[in-house]
């Protein structure tokens, strides 16, 4: 019978390599951003890349006790090798910021707004 996961020259598969490992291992990511895939639904914002990125990074920046503007979130994602530009990151924080999940502190650093927190924690 023919089995399309095992080699066709003669050699046998190599030991130790699965799906699941490598890049193919997400399932810690998946089910860390499920938290916040579910806070966007209740906002009723489509779920992307660049948001769950943005809030994580505002998450982060909170769970430090740090602040961070445009600038620092942008920086954060280049660090985590995700190439956005400057601007998307903005334009990402200013419709968070009109939906209501984020708000702009009066030092123009963002943070999570205390109902989408509240709601991220289950509360």
């Amino acid at each position: 019978m023919y089995n399309s996961q095992l080699p066709t020259d003669g050699s046998t598969a190599p030991t130790g390599t699965s799906m699941s490992s490598g890049v193919f291992d997400q399932r810690t990511e998946r089910h860390g951003n499920e938290r916040i895939r579910f806070l966007l639904k209740r906002y009723g914002l489509r779920t992307s890349l660049i948001r769950l990125k943005v809030i994580d990074a505002l998450l982060s920046a909170a769970e430090s006790e740090r602040s961070l503007g445009v600038r620092g979130v942008h920086t954060y994602l280049l660090d985590l090798d995700i190439p956005l530009s400057f601007l998307s990151v903005r334009e990402v924080l200013k419709r968070l910021c009109i939906e209501g999940v984020i708000i702009l502190n009066p030092d123009k650093s963002y943070s999570l707004h205390p109902q989408a927190l509240a709601a991220l924690h289950g509360e």
